[in-house]
């Protein structure tokens, strides 16, 4: 299944972003500022900046949330979860049918 939103950017860009965030923010006054300066020049908005910064604070143990891979393993898992309830939704259904429709059929002797 294909992303929402398309990744223009590598990892090694995405990294040198956020590195050059964290070492330039106590000279500007906020890390949105920083964000901003810094998002201007590799062309892309604050906000998605500023998400790669808090992403790989809590890749790196610096702020609470789960990591990365175990966002993805929780988000696959629950993806499967809802597969699996939609096939047993269908299995029910089908089976029920089955037996209704062994019920109308005449009886032989």
């Amino acid at each position: 299944m294909m992303s929402k939103t398309t990744n223009k950017f590598s990892p090694e860009v995405r990294e040198r972003a956020v590195g050059l965030v964290l070492d330039q923010e106590g000279e500007h006054s906020s890390r949105w500022v920083a964000c901003a300066s810094i998002a201007a020049k590799i062309g892309c908005s604050t906000p998605t900046l500023l998400e790669w910064v808090k992403r790989a604070e809590i890749d790196g143990g610096k702020r609470a949330g789960f990591p990365s891979d175990v966002a993805e393993k929780l988000k696959a898992l629950e993806r499967e979860n809802r597969e699996l309830r939609q096939a047993n939704e269908i299995l029910r259904k089908a089976s029920a049918y089955y037996a209704q429709a062994e019920l109308d059929r005449p009886f032989k002797r």
